[in-house]
């Protein structure tokens, strides 16, 4: 076990000697422009991405606002359960993200996802309704890259498709993104 435990680490930390900073500072850049412009941030993604999505806008949002004294406006689009439920039922599972967009989403806002796989139909769904809309779209994707490498405009792909490894590494983009502003406040102008 012990030799498992050491060859799975060590794979982790392949896959985290190879998150591209540039790629990162990139996404930085545009949770910078957001905040500065009062720009809404729409986060969300399915299974553990949507636990990920979750703990992100609550780092964003509490943490990442509390250090640089001013209001991150974000929203996981995964948190109001009879919303996404009442959509699934009465539209489809593919709406789910994209309708919540419809009501919320103004252009030079953010949409933002996460999926292994880069092919779940609501994530696809909304990354191109968000496109088309004027929104500022980000995906962080697993080595399979999916649709949504193909559509967002901002992508970091994490060159592995064991579901482990590329759920780690997003949340590690995650905590970057927002430990970014948490320890260095003068980010947010």
């Amino acid at each position: 076990m012990k030799r498992w435990i050491n060859e799975y680490l060590d794979q982790q930390k392949a896959v985290l000697a190879a998150l591209p900073a540039d790629g990162v500072a990139g996404l930085i850049e545009t949770l910078q422009t957001a905040v500065k412009q009062d720009r809404q941030i729409f986060v969300f993604g399915n299974g553990g991405s949507a636990a990920t999505a979750s703990h992100f806008i609550t780092d964003l949002g509490k943490g990442a606002s509390d250090k640089i004294g001013r209001r991150f406006r974000c929203l996981s689009l995964n948190d109001n359960m009879g919303w996404l439920t009442a959509i699934a039922n009465d539209y489809s599972y593919e709406d789910v993200f994209m309708r919540q967009l419809e009501n919320f989403a103004r252009p030079g806002d953010v949409a933002f996802t996460m999926s292994v796989s880069g092919n779940s139909p609501n994530l696809v769904k909304a990354i191109e309704w968000a496109g088309r809309n004027g929104l500022k779209t980000m995906a962080l994707v697993g080595g399979k890259r999916g649709r949504l490498a193909d559509l967002a405009q901002q992508v970091i792909v994490i060159d592995s498709t064991h579901y482990g490894r590329v759920e780690d590494a997003h949340m590690t983009i995650c905590h970057l993104l927002c430990y970014a502003f948490m320890e260095n406040p003068g980010l947010a102008g």
